[in-house]
């Protein structure tokens, strides 16, 4: 039996998994415009403290890019809200009312928080369109009702995704074969199989052409909107190409936040990273 039909069938809809029905009883109140809010947040690993009185908010809806020195702390907070790393203080919701702190990583992604890795992880024996399905299987919607095999509105949401990533003629190769923008763009549309509402990218166009990097700010800006997305990126002209509101981080903390003419001119932000 092939990966993916093993995996069709442990995913047959008598199949029950408890913590995914938990999640069904947890709303989303982004009533106040807010999607993400971690305030007060502080960790240290081995005395040193990787973040620092953090307070970052991100609005539903918004794409926001965040920047900052290496040793700033982007990784460490992209951890902390999808449950990798617990903070020693602080809070950390998603919405109004759900605790991240209280959750699992499974539960948390099962949400609707998706994080996509710097390095492409795709399954590069499987076709394009099997990468797209195999993410599906953890569809927190239809997990309830999945059938063994593909039906009509699942194949149309496939096909949709593909349109959106542009890889509609690369539908039946295989993802080993892609370059490597095109991998990278596959797994952004893996987890937009999962319907996410919270997308965290980091560094999406390392090691990019330039058409590559150009074609990333469309899928990138075409996300806005519909899912709220949080890029962390070194690369200053790709910031620039998508950016509406930026945060700088430094030593852990918010640095400085505004446009990117406003961060770019900022004398403190010059200091310690884009004058390095």
């Amino acid at each position: 039996m092939k990966p993916v039909e093993q995996l069709r069938e442990s995913m047959r809809k008598d199949r029950q998994w408890s913590f995914m029905y938990s999640m069904l009883d947890l709303d989303l109140d982004v009533s106040q415009g807010v999607i993400l809010y971690l305030e007060g947040v502080s960790v240290s690993f081995d005395g040193f403290k990787a973040i620092n009185n953090l307070n970052f908010y991100v609005n539903a809806g918004e794409l926001r890019c965040v920047i900052g020195p290496n040793g700033a702390g982007k990784t460490t907070m992209m951890d902390i809200i999808t449950g990798k790393t617990r903070p020693d203080t602080g809070s950390a919701y998603f919405g109004r009312t759900i605790d991240l702190l209280r959750l699992s990583e499974p539960e948390i992604a099962a949400l609707g928080v998706g994080r996509k890795f710097q390095k492409p992880t795709v399954f590069e024996s499987h076709s394009v369109f099997e990468n797209l399905e195999l993410a599906m299987a953890g569809d927190k919607r239809v997990f309830p009702t999945l059938f063994a095999r593909l039906g009509g509105e699942q194949r149309d949401r496939i096909h949709e995704v593909l349109g959106i990533i542009g890889l509609q003629e690369q539908t039946h190769r295989e993802a080993g074969a892609l370059s490597h923008g095109q991998k990278q763009w596959l797994e952004i549309g893996m987890l937009l199989m999962q319907d996410p509402h919270l997308l965290l990218v980091d560094e999406p166009v390392a090691g990019m052409t330039h058409q590559e990097m150009d074609r990333t700010a469309e899928l990138l800006l075409s996300l806005e909107g519909k899912h709220s997305v949080v890029v962390v990126e070194h690369d200053m002209d790709f910031v620039r190409s998508i950016a509406k509101r930026v945060t700088v981080l430094h030593q852990g903390s918010v640095l400085a936040e505004g446009s990117m003419d406003e961060v770019q001119n900022d004398p403190r932000v010059v200091e310690v990273y884009l004058g390095e």
